[in-house]
């Protein structure tokens, strides 16, 4: 087996993911932290979920995605009348041949872009449970593996809910993140009237990354390292959504994975082969918030589970920063691994909640 050297990876992956930012950003204006989501989730081996009001670009933002990278890509409309078999396939009778021959469906793509998600019904919905959680699809008894990468980008609109079914929650577990475009700033807004005014951006969009490349960047992104106190901080953030009073939901084991795979991307990004506490705190609204299902006196009283996740990630400690040379074989002196830092965490270079500028470590006093 090949071993990968993550610092040599990094470089690469940097590189890469800039090209595919820039690309993604000549399409949509002013949302850098909304592409940073989408390239992490990609990275992640994760599927993402874009739940916003109309017209502010959910689609244009899956379709920027998926042409800037050269792999396959299908878009699927989710209608009521959509059937299981459009997604994942159907074997049909051959004439000639007399038997059956299985003709894929939508599902089989690299990217798969679902628009209005939620307007399909349950059965249909279901039929993408296997293929996310275990990229490949099973149909009359025979599996089919899907190609690599393989990602979908959901979209769904929150405020139109005639003629809707809400996603289960088995649907909204597989999803890595979920994330909200909102409206544009009044700057960003006329350079869209400028660039969209004559025609689609997307028109014009090249491919900046091949398939097989993701491959490799996916490949460096699972040699990040991970510290033990930093995966028992996403352990512990987690389980604090289970016990929370107003969330008569928590997050799934599921959600802690994604969590942590995903802040490994986000280090990757920020050319790091380790991960902070920074890159949980920074993900954990986008992570948890869609699997969190609130109590009816949450409801009532407006409380978000945006509102929850900010207030656990206030209260939950951070984890102690390594101790420098000569810890021995303790915990902490495990910790110092190549490429990882000798003592203390360095900021990821980005304020995150929770924390207070200037205090030791990053820490609120």
């Amino acid at each position: 087996m090949t071993t990968i050297d993550p610092r040599a990876s990094l470089s690469d992956l940097t590189a890469t993911a800039e090209r595919v930012r820039r690309s993604v950003e000549n399409v949509i204006e002013g949302k850098p932290e909304v592409v940073r989501i989408a390239l992490t989730v990609l990275l992640a081996e994760g599927h993402l979920l874009i739940e916003d009001v109309p017209g502010v670009g959910k689609t244009m933002l899956s379709k920027a995605l998926a042409r800037s990278i050269d792999c396959t890509v299908r878009r699927i409309q989710f209608t009521p009348d959509l059937l299981p078999s459009d997604i994942t396939g159907v074997s049909v009778f051959d004439q000639q041949r007399r038997d059956f021959e299985f003709k894929p469906g939508a599902i089989f793509a690299q990217i798969v872009v679902g628009d209005e998600i939620n307007r399909a019904s349950p059965k249909t919905q279901s039929a993408l449970l296997e293929s996310m959680e275990e990229r490949q699809v099973t149909v009359d008894g025979t599996t089919y593996e899907l190609p690599s990468p393989f990602m979908v980008i959901a979209t769904q609109n929150p405020v139109e809910m005639e003629g809707t079914y809400p996603l289960p929650e088995a649907q909204r577990d597989r999803f890595t993140a979920r994330v909200s475009i909102g409206y544009p700033s009044p700057d960003a807004e006329l350079q869209m009237l400028e660039m969209h005014g004559g025609a689609s951006p997307l028109d014009d969009l090249q491919p900046v990354a091949h398939a097989h490349e993701i491959i490799k960047l996916i490949e460096a992104v699972r040699q990040v390292f991970v510290s033990e106190p930093v995966r028992r901080y996403a352990v512990t953030l987690v389980g604090a959504t289970r016990s929370h009073p107003d969330l008569r939901l928590g997050a799934s084991p599921r959600a802690t994975l994604h969590l942590v795979r995903a802040a490994r991307a986000s280090a990757a990004l920020d050319g790091r082969d380790y991960v902070l506490p920074d890159d949980v705190q920074s993900l954990a609204a986008a992570v948890l918030a869609h699997r969190l299902l609130p109590t009816a006196q949450a409801q009532l009283n407006r409380r978000t589970p945006e509102q929850v996740i900010a207030e656990i990630v206030q209260r939950v400690p951070l984890p102690d920063p390594p101790a420098p040379s000569g810890g021995g074989a303790s915990a902490a002196g495990r910790l110092k691994q190549p490429g990882h830092p000798p003592a203390g965490y360095p900021q990821a270079g980005r304020p995150q909640p929770g924390r207070s500028p200037g205090t030791p470590g990053g820490r609120s006093l």
